[in-house]
């Protein structure tokens, strides 16, 4: 198996007295998190310019960097891609016209405070605001850092009285903040009630905790993790130089707890918007037993404007994975519609044109080819009564069209049916 390099912090002046028992306990970690200017000075250089602008930045936004992804920063290098992702910049001060406190209306999509329900079936409970380290392109900065806090027990007890009162709902999403930042009996409390619900079938997790703070992941949590099974985590790895030896281990003793792992990248100016940066990235992700699922277009939130590419970019990343490398190193590129339209995946066409048999493709390589479709494309249906099942049918939205159950769709307060 391909071995990914240690992590040494003993050379950091900020750590040389640190003893290895402290360093790998979570918990150190988590009450060492890099908060201050001076503290910083002691792990990477920081000139007067410099100060002064991160001084203007954290009146405004909080810095939290946990040691272990402190030592990953390149001490000179002011275009480390570590650093970029943890440290703030001035650049955070400026808004575009298009940015949003909440461009994703998961707030507005709130039934409950802790709950957000978009999709038919599924809800994003966000259990906790609090984060182990910052990430300079986080789009909940409105509330991540603003209050370090778990949801109280009155309110995750009101997030599982939805979903239990809406049986529609059969896929959990617990996220925040990081809900690996909760102790292990306050995240067991949850799991535990959410698998006593009869129609919830998934539990999946959001957490950066393997890139960040690989030391969280310990036996006493995947052995009570893995009593709910089944059980999904997704993680946030953004750039090969993330992948190490700790993070790899992290993911192993996940991975053997049967917990399946999968991988959701941001698209990142200067860290990782480049096709042979994330090539490498896919590989070792799938090194360490986690399948790239996501890379997202940066979402437009206030103060990561300069975080942004062109969604030109994610297409060419795209076209320069699939055919180019095994289908599970290429993940999908989505962009997270503003104002609450989810995720939309976006990719190269491969459709040249069509006829009412055929369909012109092209492949990787430019190579251009037909398929042709049967004479008879009509499916029969084989009366398995499947589909007399409400929760397998569509609630809302084109699927509706296709099915036959409406004719049409149309935007709500058409100007001409105000007419009438």
């Amino acid at each position: 198996m391909k071995s990914f390099p240690k992590v040494i912090y003993k050379n950091i002046r900020l750590y040389k007295d640190v003893d290895k028992k402290d360093w790998n306990n979570w918990k150190w970690q988590f009450q060492n998190i890099i908060r201050t200017i001076s503290e910083l000075k002691k792990v990477i250089n920081i000139d007067e310019k410099e100060e002064k602008n991160l001084n203007d930045c954290l009146k405004l936004f909080k810095m939290g960097i946990t040691p272990y992804y402190a030592t990953l920063m390149d001490k000179e290098y002011k275009r480390c891609t570590i650093k970029l992702q943890a440290v703030p910049t001035i650049k955070e001060l400026k808004n575009d016209l298009e940015d949003h406190d909440d461009p994703l209306h998961e707030d507005i999509d709130s039934p409950v405070a802790g709950i957000t329900h978009r999709y038919p079936d599924r809800v994003l409970f966000m259990t906790t605001h609090i984060c182990s380290m910052y990430c300079r392109h986080c789009t909940r900065r409105r509330m991540v850092g603003s209050k370090d806090i778990h949801l109280s027990k009155k309110m995750i007890d009101n997030c599982i009285k939805y979903i239990k009162e809406h049986r529609e709902i059969r896929d959990v999403l617990l996220s925040g903040g990081d809900p690996l930042s909760m102790e292990n009996d306050s995240l067991e409390y949850i799991l535990k009630q959410l698998r006593e619900i009869n129609h919830v079938e998934i539990i999946r997790i959001g957490s950066r905790m393997p890139v960040v703070l690989p030391q969280r992941i310990t036996d006493s949590l995947t052995d009570m993790i893995k009593k709910y099974h089944p059980i999904y985590l997704n993680t946030h790895f953004n750039h090969p130089k993330e992948i190490t030896f700790e993070a790899q281990k992290a993911c192993a003793r996940l991975a053997d707890a049967g917990i399946q792992l999968g991988n959701q990248t941001v698209l990142l100016r200067d860290i990782n918007d480049c096709p042979f940066i994330m090539k490498k990235l896919m590989h070792d992700l799938l090194m360490i037993r986690v399948k790239p699922y996501y890379i997202y277009q940066c979402d437009l939130s206030k103060g990561i404007s300069h975080f942004r590419t062109s969604i030109t970019k994610g297409m060419e990343i795209i076209e320069n994975l699939r055919g180019h490398t095994t289908g599970m190193a290429v993940p999908t590129f989505v962009v997270d519609a503003p104002g609450g339209g989810g995720k939309i995946p976006i990719m190269p066409n491969y459709i040249l044109s069509q006829s009412d048999r055929r369909f012109a493709l092209r492949n990787h390589e430019g190579v251009i080819t037909t398929y042709t479709q049967p004479e008879d494309v009509f499916s029969n249906c084989g009366n398995c009564h499947i589909c007399d099942d409400e929760k397998y049918k569509p609630l809302d939205g084109v699927a509706k069209l296709l099915n036959g159950e409406k004719l049409y769709l149309e935007p709500a307060n058409l100007t001409r049916r105000k007419r009438l």
